[in-house]
């Protein structure tokens, strides 16, 4: 083999791991020293870094139209999205190095379209030091886990804060691949497990795709992953953070990107290779891994597009749709596979420390992964959007969710919310300060105005639409802070103003006198003069109407 074909990983003695020029460079030579591979920026990021992809065609399928009327299955792989964790993209460059360079799986592009992203979080690749990771055994330098604005990119699929997040949707959307493979690296607890793995398999994703991935998909892949020598297992979460406590096999939120990509009503596997393990090893379990689920694609590439076409055809009729999916208390048990452990007194800390010793053991713990799900809601005909929302729009747009707009006015009977139950986050999360709400609803008619947005739910894209603009969605633009400014009252009344016209209004109605001497039962309420003055604040007719009112608008007719 030539030598401008033996990987940085390869040179360094399997440790090492190239920076983002070098490692662009490598893959660089596949679009220039083949006929099957073109390179393309799909982005910026903050530090001005290229975002790119390769797409690997056997017919020269470079343009997502060509792709999909190609036959072939499109199939995703993702790198780098925490980019400390960044095995995937050594093992892309071996596994396109034996597609299209030594060819013994070339055979893959006879049923597939491979589209790779090298490295996602360009900047966050290039924080690069041997101490970002203390947790991680390899490479010898590693690049950190947010992007250049301390942002987690897997946490950012629905808000869509970062501009790598925006290329990738962009991407996305316009190939709308059959599947998403995102390789990553897990830390926490010590074990034998060479790599672990997740597929969506619950109502966040249609039954007949849960059904194949669970039934067919994935144990192929465990399979010919286990013939290569890598003890695989389901992605471990530990119930209450013991191994005794359990694992806790949950559905994804869409903010993650197998959570994310399951709302697209695609398959999305979860590649996790376990940190303490060589980095060697966890370069060639996450290649294991990768291929096993290409070959089973190549294989059952007409059964898996159909059940994607059938799933955006479902997604688009549903009727309801849970907005919160979690386990319940009932459990089976597990073999796990550990390393004998105990427990320690510390003086650093003053408590226990877990000890790990290399004695494999085998224990029976419970695992988790009987789905409920709450916040059911019954999906209108469309949401309706006023016009000045419109940077709302474009992330609408970024997720492939298709607009109208409104050219007349028109007068139609709708649902709007209204907030209960407001909590706030004591503190941000991924640069937010969340908001949980609950609500209730009246009906009423609203006239809107041209230019209104109309965002009808009978697209492939529903549940992407319902989970962004169902207000109690923990993915919703409410919850993410969109409508923060919604909570907060802009007017106000003095006392000096307000209590004459509060005297009036009492006296002019006995049933607002019940209302208000009913509460005075209460003490907290009797001893509070701003409530009882805002009392009658809010039932004059000076109170801001939109004030814990949310905007946008259910069409229900």
């Amino acid at each position: 083999m030539k030598s401008h074909w033996i990987t940085y990983f390869e040179h360094s003695g399997l440790t090492g791991s190239p920076l983002y020029e070098e490692s662009m460079k490598y893959f660089r030579q596949f679009e220039s020293k083949t006929p099957y591979a073109k390179m393309f920026t799909i982005g910026t990021s903050p530090q001005g870094r290229a975002i790119e992809c390769l797409v690997i065609a056997k017919d020269k399928e470079f343009t997502p139209d060509k792709a999909k009327k190609s036959g072939k299955a499109i199939v995703l792989i993702q790198n780098g999205i925490h980019a400390g964790e960044i095995e995937g993209k050594d093992s892309s460059m071996i596994l396109l190095r034996e597609i299209l360079v030594t060819k013994e799986k070339f055979h893959l592009l006879e049923n597939i379209i491979l589209l790779v992203i090298p490295i996602l979080s360009v900047d966050g690749h290039e924080r690069i030091s041997r101490f970002n990771r203390p947790n991680q055994n390899g490479p010898e330098e590693m690049g950190w886990r947010t992007n250049s604005w301390n942002l987690n990119l897997n946490r950012d699929y629905m808000k869509t804060d970062t501009p790598e997040i925006r290329s990738f949707l962009e991407l996305f959307n316009n190939w709308l691949p059959d599947l998403f493979i995102d390789n990553h690296t897990t830390n926490g607890a010590d074990y034998q497990y060479h790599v672990t793995y997740a597929l969506e398999k619950s109502e966040n994703i249609d039954p007949k795709l849960s059904k194949w991935g669970t039934g067919k998909f994935l144990p192929y892949v465990i399979q010919q992953t286990e013939e290569k020598g890598f003890l695989t297992s389901p992605y471990i979460v530990f119930k209450d953070g013991t191994i005794e406590s359990g694992i806790v096999d949950s559905p994804a939120p869409p903010r993650l990107s197998t959570g994310y990509t399951a709302v697209q009503n695609r398959l999305g596997l979860l590649v996790e290779t376990h940190s303490l393990k060589p980095y060697e090893n966890r370069v060639r379990s996450t290649f294991a891994m990768n291929v096993a689920a290409l070959e089973l694609v190549h294989r059952d590439h007409r059964t898996l597009m159909k059940l994607n076409h059938t799933a955006d055809v479902a997604s688009s009729k549903l009727k309801s749709l849970s907005l919160v999916l979690d386990v319940s208390e009932n459990a089976k048990p597990f073999i796990f596979k550990g390393f004998r452990y105990g427990t320690e007194e510390s003086s650093i800390t003053g408590n226990e420390v877990e000890r790990y010793s290399d004695e494999p053991i085998e224990i029976e713990i419970p695992i988790y992964e009987d789905v409920i799900s709450s916040n059911r809601v019954k999906i209108p005909k469309a949401y309706i959007i006023p016009k000045e929302f419109n940077a709302l729009i474009e992330i609408l747009r970024l997720h492939g969710i298709a607009v109208e707009t409104l050219h007349g006015s028109r007068t139609v009977k709708v649902e709007q919310v209204e907030f209960t139950d407001v909590k706030f986050s004591s503190k941000p999360y991924e640069g937010r300060y969340c908001v949980s709400v609950s609500c209730i609803s009246q009906k009423r008619s609203v006239s809107f105005p041209a230019g209104t947005f109309i965002v009808r739910t009978n697209q492939r894209t529903l549940r992407v639409i319902v989970h962004l603009l169902e207000p109690e969605s923990p993915d919703s633009f409410v919850a993410w802070g969109f409508m923060n400014a919604f909570f907060e009252r802009k007017e106000y009344a003095e006392a000096y103003i307000m209590e004459p016209i509060a005297q009036m209004m009492l006296d002019s109605s006995e049933e607002l006198r019940q209302e208000f001497d009913e509460l005075l039962k209460d003490e907290a309420f009797r001893n509070d003069a701003s409530a009882r003055l805002d009392f009658f604040y809010k039932r004059s007719p000076y109170f801001d109407i939109n004030e814990n009112k949310y905007p946008i608008f259910r069409l229900i007719g």
